[in-house]
């Protein structure tokens, strides 16, 4: 597939699903004060880091508010981007796998990672196929860890079929993305999303849910700790009170 028409796909996309489409790689928080000297770089080196990103449809800054708050809390802080719509699996694996690698493998100090929606399935499938020594916790905002049924019932929809195979791997089914990923061996804080909608909780998908992904398909096997805040998904990477539910786990490891 040619760039060109990849760009043309992302601009469809965004009129249709209604998200900003980015092509940045990849940004950085920055965490070390304007005064440069070897204290003020002795002190950035030995904080715990944090590698951020996020989900299906956006760039890097969309992670920049949670960022700043980490980065508020005393993290030093890499925002992780890549291309998702028009792209396969793979390529965007590849590209994070490319981008953490650089920043965070060889790392002396505690490496976090923090996932919104399908950002939590790339660290997964990072951390399958990666060894970090010095690997920290990881939290996941409302990362469909079971798929969603939004996808399912909207496969066959020409604008599911502009948004490529990596947004159709997200469905429920044995052969979608979450499905072929290993139960973690760290730990792991989950947080969902909840709204009401039509007088209640479930809305359209017939169960709890944050609008897009029900509050059960988050659940991950082996997660250490589990928290539902009210906010829609798409709210949650901006939301103050997952902001300090997601540094309580990295410092605590519990929410």
């Amino acid at each position: 597939m040619t760039r060109a028409l990849r760009r043309w796909q992302r601009v469809l996309a965004a009129l249709v699903v209604g998200v900003p489409m980015a092509v940045g790689l990849a940004a950085c928080v920055a965490t070390a004060g304007a005064q440069v000297d070897t204290t003020a770089a002795a002190r950035v080196e030995s904080r715990e880091q944090v590698v951020v990103i996020h989900g299906l449809g956006r760039s890097a800054s969309a992670m920049r508010p949670l960022a700043q708050r980490l980065a508020d809390a005393g993290y030093a802080v890499t925002l992780v981007g890549y291309d998702s719509f028009g792209a396969t699996t793979g390529e965007a694996v590849a590209e994070v796998q490319a981008q953490i690698d650089a920043c965070c493998a060889a790392s002396s100090t505690l490496v976090h990672f923090v996932g919104h929606s399908l950002g939590g399935l790339l660290i997964r499938a990072y951390l399958a196929d990666r060894a970090i020594p010095q690997l920290g916790r990881v939290v996941m905002l409302g990362t469909p860890n079971q798929g969603t049924p939004v996808v399912d019932r909207n496969r066959d929809a020409w604008w599911m079929r502009l948004a490529g195979p990596l947004a159709n791997s997200l469905g429920t089914g044995s052969d979608g993305f979450a499905k072929t990923l290993p139960a973690p061996s760290y730990p792991v804080g989950v947080i969902a999303g909840q709204v009401s909608r039509d007088g209640g909780p479930m809305g359209e998908l017939g169960e709890p849910n944050d609008g897009l992904v029900p509050v059960a398909s988050t659940r991950l096997t082996g997660m250490q700790d589990f928290a539902i805040v009210d906010v829609r998904h798409s709210a949650m990477r901006d939301d103050e009170r997952v902001a300090q539910h997601t540094i309580a786990f990295l410092r605590d490891g519990r929410f």
